[in-house]
């Protein structure tokens, strides 16, 4: 069974930093490009805000103008790993954060046209 698994979200006061993690299983991620999306409450999934993604083999990353700057997506394939270093944070940011596979680069990163979520890890940020 193919999974993504995300870990790492929690509570933190703004201005602070989380770190997020997604593991996968079932097969090798090595050749897609990975990423991350969050959900606020409410909204449905072709309304999850894309926030950044990295192609097959790390050469490339894109980030969403909210959190340019001050997020960080890397990988690591020997691990089939994702993860993704957030800093100043701000009470906005708040929101579920999922693992994404096969994320359209090139077609807007329309979540759409994701192939696999995560079912995605709380991140709440106090002012």
């Amino acid at each position: 069974q193919v999974q993504l698994v995300e870990s790492g979200g929690g509570l933190v006061q703004a201005g602070g930093s989380l770190r997020l993690s997604c593991a996968g299983f079932g097969r090798s991620f090595n050749y897609d490009a990975m990423g991350w999306f969050r959900q606020s409450a409410g909204k449905a999934v072709e309304d999850r805000e894309f926030v950044a993604a990295i192609s097959w083999s790390a050469g490339s990353q894109f980030y969403g103008d909210s959190v340019n700057g001050r997020f960080t997506i890397a990988r690591d394939n020997d691990k089939n790993m994702v993860y993704l270093e957030m800093n100043s944070l701000r009470s906005e940011d708040t929101a579920v954060y999922y693992c994404a596979a096969g994320v359209p680069l090139y077609s807007d990163y329309d979540p759409e046209i994701v192939e696999y979520w995560g079912l995605g890890t709380q991140v709440t940020v106090s002012s």
